[in-house]
């Protein structure tokens, strides 16, 4: 297996992990993978009135993690999440973009609203 393809493993592997922990946090998962004209969102969850666009990070630690995460990865989820929000957004009072680490031997860290501009 090339390594392209092992990543593509790694981070569908990490998106089903996060989908399950915002699942056992009571957020209900709207979406995976959810692409529109200028970016692709990991998953659309929501909890009450609350959306969240959530950008899954799957790295050996957590410096790696985070610097995953850069203001260029984030513009596009947040295009995405613009463009998205009339499809999943009715009835929510907050809509955010998260954040949520996959570190090999730790819990899962979510960290919600990474994006404000």
């Amino acid at each position: 297996m090339n390594r392209r393809a092992a990543a593509e493993r790694r981070g569908r592997r990490a998106e089903v992990i996060a989908a399950w922990w915002l699942r056992l946090h009571g957020w209900r998962i709207l979406a995976q993978r959810a692409r529109v004209p200028g970016g692709e969102v990991d998953l659309v969850a929501r909890r009450g009135r609350t959306l969240a666009f959530v950008e899954v990070k799957n790295r050996k630690d957590e410096h790696a993690a985070g610097l995953a995460l850069d203001r260029n990865r984030l513009r596009r989820v947040a295009v995405a999440a613009e463009r998205l929000s009339a499809r999943y957004g009715q009835g929510c009072a907050v809509i955010r973009v998260d954040a949520l680490f996959i570190v090999p031997g730790r819990w899962p860290r979510h960290v919600p609203d990474v994006w404000s501009e």
